[in-house]
């Protein structure tokens, strides 16, 4: 499965999914289409495909991507503007070319390199215009993109209960169970970003998880409300959904992972003084 989502209010723009056979690149050419005009697609570093993100770019009005990039990146410097902002010039395979019969033999792209947190970060994107965006807001809007994860989580962890499996076995009701969730999630988050438009704050600053709850409740007892009374519950509902808001994040906060060591399951003979020197 593929997803486009929205960065601010995680609301899936479209979706594809397909067997285990299917790869996740033909899948996301078919969100191609689907991609709005004057829009900034962010992607994970596993997409990496300069015949699909030429095709990305070159498909409607103003559809740029944004990439880390590999680290074994082969390039050439066209232009630089200081020692971290380059526009480069990439060379397309015989694969890329193959699969891809509109992509040029050499594509144009902008390469951004900046340091947060003593972390070396390099940004690969289509936005070679250095008077329109700026560098420095290009690396910074990417840090943002682990939003796209957390809309994820929200869907396998809350709605689904962290389930490994679907409940169907057939796959034509496995896709109609997929749709229904990602409808679900999608009207949810539709609700939010209403109540929140209100408030003037963003849509994923509230708790989807309080959030997902009061909307089930609204739509469950909806059945049994008068017809004029339903807009006066509607507000009831979008006033308390900005009740949910959610604390300012504390980005200060760092958690290094740790490997702890496996305890062995038999006794330790311990050492006496005599053997500690």
């Amino acid at each position: 499965m593929v997803c486009h989502m929205k960065l601010t209010s995680h609301q899936l723009l479209s979706s594809e999914f397909d067997n285990y056979k299917t790869n996740e690149m033909k899948l996301a050419e078919r969100l191609i289409e689907r991609t709005p005009d004057n829009s900034l697609t962010m992607f994970d570093k596993g997409y990496y495909s300069l015949g699909l993100l030429n095709r990305w770019h070159q498909t409607g009005k103003m559809r740029h991507w944004l990439i880390p990039a590999r680290p074994d990146l082969q390039y050439e410097i066209i232009s630089s503007a200081g020692k971290n902002d380059h526009v480069i010039e990439l060379k397309t395979t015989k694969h890329a070319q193959k699969n891809f019969p509109d992509v040029p033999e050499t594509i144009k792209a902008r390469l951004i390199s900046k340091t947060i947190k003593g972390k070396s970060y390099r940004i690969l994107t289509s936005m070679t215009d250095r008077l329109r965006y700026p560098g420095n807001e290009i690396v910074e809007l990417y840090c943002h993109r682990w939003e796209i994860e957390l809309g994820f989580r929200e869907i396998k962890q809350t709605m689904l209960d962290s389930a490994y499996h679907l409940r169907s076995k057939r796959p034509d009701m496995v896709r109609q169970e997929l749709w229904g969730v990602l409808l679900a999630y999608n009207l949810i988050r539709r609700i939010m970003t209403m109540a929140a438009t209100v408030t003037g704050i963003w849509p994923n600053q509230l708790s989807f998880s309080s959030s997902s709850m009061a909307v089930i409740q609204y739509f469950s007892s909806v059945s049994i409300m008068s017809p004029g009374n339903i807009p006066i519950h509607w507000r009831h509902l979008l006033n308390t959904l900005v009740l949910f808001k959610l604390p300012a994040r504390r980005e200060d906060r760092r958690y290094p992972r740790w490997v702890k060591p496996k305890p062995s399951k038999y006794p330790h003979k311990k050492k006496n003084a005599s053997q500690l020197n």
